[in-house]
This record gives C-alpha cells, structure tokens and sequence, in this order.
C-alpha cells in the first residue's frame, strides 16, 4: 500500500473542501441579472423589445402595435411568419400589461407562439390568461393655441 503523509492528505482535504465551498457560493439559487443570454435569444425567430407608450422596439424602430402587426402581415404574405417570438424589456421600458395584450392579440391573429422574461424567468403569454388588447394607434387630438387667429375663410363662391 501506498501511504501519504498527513500534510498532503491534509492539504488534499483543504483542497476539496474549498472548491466545494467555491462551487456552492457561486450557485446560491438566485436569479441572474441577465438570464436571457444571446444563445437563448437565437432559439426565436424573432426578437422584439417593449418601448414607451405601449410600442415595441423591431431591429432599432419603434412600432406602434398596429405597425408591428402590418409589419408580420408582410412576413405572412411572404410566407417567412415567425413560429415563435421573444418579448424583452429594453433599456427606456419594461414590459407592462399593455406589452403583453398586444402580443396576445397578435399571437391569435398571426398563430405564432410569444414568450417574455418575467423576472429571468421565460414565461409563454396565454391569450386566454392575458385579455388581448385592439390593435388601435392612438392619435391625440390637435390642439389649437387660443392666442392665435384662426384661419382665414375662403370666400371664393365655390358653395354649393
């Protein structure tokens, strides 16, 4: 048999006892910051980023809804629809509710399947769980500033 002095076995057992310990610190149960890496966003065939005002970033644009959903009309006709989308917060805008409406409603209108990241974790967005929103664009009313006057009338006798 072979014996080991007690200072190598001892240094051995340190040795392993502290790469236990690294091992186990580094892997506590929390969530990381960035959970949703580049390799899980290529599983999608398309990625889209919630922005202000309810409107969706798509390759650096931002959509309105109704706009994102003409936009996967055209892949539609082209026949290059995606199967499956990735919601993700962008820098200015986390998803909210209306995020997640739109999508629904998209997803039953286009059949693709719309996942986001709720917390780190990827969660598939259920259009009967989530009430899908109207794809509406929202235009304020014009406002007219009460110091000016108002346009002149045309009196060319152009009446009826």
């Amino acid at each position: 048999m072979i014996r080991f002095s007690t200072l190598l076995t001892r240094a051995a057992a340190a040795l392993a006892l502290g790469s236990m310990l690294a091992l186990a610190g580094c892997h506590r149960g929390s969530v990381q910051d960035n959970v949703v890496s580049t390799s899980t966003q290529q599983q999608f065939d398309m990625t889209v980023q919630s922005y202000k005002d309810g409107q969706f970033l798509l390759d650096g644009a931002a959509l309105s809804p109704t706009d994102l959903g003409s936009h996967l009309a055209y892949l539609k006709d082209l026949g290059k629809l995606p199967k499956s989308v990735l919601l993700l917060p962008s820098d200015d805008a986390k998803i909210r509710k209306q995020h997640l409406q739109y999508m629904a409603r998209l997803e039953l209108d286009y059949g693709f399947i719309v996942y986001y990241d709720d917390k780190g974790k990827l969660v598939k967005i259920s259009p009967v769980d989530t009430k899908p929103r109207e794809l509406k664009d929202y235009h304020p009313p014009a406002t007219h500033d009460t110091d000016e006057a108002p346009p002149p009338k045309d009196h060319t006798g152009t009446g009826y």
